[in-house]
């Protein structure tokens, strides 16, 4: 069973038990220590992945973040997990402080169905406030897998994530920026539109109008790139099949 193959199958795993699960604890063992295996770490080789690792925040001792993967006698990846049903938004915060004062790269927050990978690309040694990957582990999608297999330790290159990590990171914003105009426009978007085909000013009420137009038009175009897609799938497996009957009568002929 390949990496991609793995992972989905403890995303089936994961969705079945959730409910089962009632401590962090228990989300811990179940969930996130089968992750940190299927990515090559011995979870019970604590030189490799220290769990409870301290960090000493300022005048504050002895915080622990729940698990610390070390390569070449460092800290590398910081780990900090939640119950499943918790929301990773309010818990963010207690990362960032633990990766301020470590010489990890990486920060991992997860709950064991959402992950969140952060690292210091805008400023150094100071954790992005937005992770540059992030999945459910019951919905992860082909390339967000491409993405973690990076993190396995048969082929873990710090530099070589940071590398690839910053272009992934801005993209994946961009993307939800963009979702998010395509769905509900902003006015900033609608005039940038409308002053290349509208003649005059923009007043309140022509952006409304195009407000609407803006909307109508995108649908149009999203529903005409799905049936150009169809279209041109249909083709293709309709050219496919004739070249298999083809083929077919053509041996049959030889016979």
């Amino acid at each position: 069973m390949d990496f991609k193959d793995q992972i989905k199958q403890l995303g089936e795993r994961v969705a079945k038990l959730k409910d089962q699960i009632q401590t962090e604890e228990a989300t811990k063992n179940a969930f996130v220590m089968p992750f940190l295996q299927l990515l090559g770490y011995d979870v019970f080789n604590p030189i490799e992945v220290v769990p409870e690792f301290i960090a000493d925040i300022g005048i504050k001792k002895g915080e622990k973040i729940d698990y610390a993967i070390f390569k070449d006698g460092n800290p590398t990846i910081l780990i900090e997990c939640k119950h499943w049903a918790q929301n990773l938004n309010i818990h963010d915060g207690q990362l960032l402080r633990y990766f301020h004062v470590s010489k990890a790269k990486f920060g991992l927050l997860t709950n064991g169905i959402n992950y969140r990978f952060y690292s210091d690309l805008v400023e150094a040694n100071k954790m992005d406030g937005k992770p540059f990957l992030e999945f459910n582990i019951h919905e992860i999608k082909d390339n967000q897998i491409e993405e973690l297999k990076k993190f396995h330790k048969s082929v873990f290159d710090a530099e070589s994530i940071t590398n690839t990590a910053s272009e992934l990171k801005f993209m994946n914003e961009l993307k939800q920026l963009i979702q998010q105009e395509l769905l509900n426009p902003t006015p900033e978007f609608v005039k940038h539109f409308a002053k290349q085909v509208y003649p005059t000013n923009i007043s309140a009420k022509v952006l409304e109008q195009f407000t609407n137009l803006t909307k109508k038009s995108i649908q149009q175009h999203i529903s005409d790139l799905i049936t150009e897609r169809l279209k041109t799938a249909l083709t293709k497996e309709d050219e496919e099949t004739k070249k298999a009957r083809s083929n077919t009568r053509s041996r049959t002929s030889k016979i």
